[in-house]
């Protein structure tokens, strides 16, 4: 047994092993010292997944830049075993950074491709991640056209204002903005015809599995129908069947996003498919 002070200021007794708050707590501050250490010391890559056209699957509109950090042994650790512990502190902005100046290296030298890179709306005032940005379009204008700013639906709603600013101001420079998880949450809709995102990216709680689903077959029907109105770009993401992908071309998504046309990997797609172009020739 061990002690602790109640709210009255007397001890009472807790068993050990009866403090999952405490374990939760030690797992995340061990999260943010890895995500942490691993800035620093710049072990960090982007993951690379296509996005094809839905009616010529085999050419990818442009490639979503994923993070991904290494721990101390090497193991690469997909965003999503971090972000979620990150998102609201200084460590997220610094992963928008650093992800944001690897993307932009990427399109520098990679000039057929265009690449989305994932952002948090809370970066758009952070002075580093703006000055990155600002830095990479000086020394490279013309990338801003292949550059696409991903924004998720949570986020932009935190401050709806700021982003509609910050998107008017970078689209007239050439840059696209994409809106992650769109059907994900309810206020986006009063927001939608403010944003005027490019591409809005459905969320894939409605696409798995969606031949099976009928009920989310009428939901993305009309999140396609939406987003036809305001002149948006759409993306199904997480399609992982043939079934599904016939299915969401037969709904009108513009493009398709998913395992079964490529996993993320951190070996770029279009440097595999130019090798085996050369090997067939």
């Amino acid at each position: 047994m061990s002690s602790d002070i109640s709210t009255n200021g007397s001890y009472r007794a807790v068993p050990h092993g009866a403090a999952p708050e405490s374990a939760a707590q030690d797992q995340h501050n061990s999260t943010l010292a890895m995500v942490s250490a691993a800035l620093d010391e710049k072990r960090t890559m982007l993951a690379f997944q296509p996005i094809v056209q839905a009616r010529m699957p085999k050419r990818a509109a442009f490639y979503e830049g994923l993070m991904r950090i290494m721990d101390h042994t090497g193991r690469i650790i997909p965003a999503g075993e971090f972000m979620d512990a990150v998102e609201t502190t200084e460590l997220g902005r610094r992963i928008d950074c650093r992800a944001l100046e690897m993307g932009l290296a990427t399109l520098t030298q990679e000039p057929a491709i265009r690449l989305s890179i994932n952002m948090s709306a809370r970066s758009i005032g952070y002075p580093d991640w703006l000055a990155t940005l600002e830095r990479g379009l000086r020394h490279s204008p013309d990338i801003a056209e292949r550059l696409i700013l991903e924004i998720t639906e949570s986020s932009a709603m935190t401050m709806p204002d700021l982003v509609t600013m910050f998107m008017q101001d970078m689209q007239e420079r050439g840059i696209c903005f994409a809106l992650d998880d769109f059907g994900a949450g309810y206020t986006a809709f009063r927001y939608l015809k403010d944003f005027y995102f490019d591409i809005v990216k459905i969320d894939g709680s409605f696409i798995r599995n969606i031949g099976a689903e009928p009920d989310n077959q009428i939901l993305v029907q009309a999140l396609v129908s939406i987003a036809r109105h305001f002149d948006m770009f759409t993306v199904a993401e997480f399609v992982e069947t043939a079934e599904d992908a016939r299915l969401l071309v037969d709904l009108g998504v513009d493009c398709l996003q998913g395992y079964y046309f490529g996993a993320p990997s951190t070996q770029a797609p279009w440097k595999v498919s130019q090798l085996k172009a050369a090997q067939a020739g």
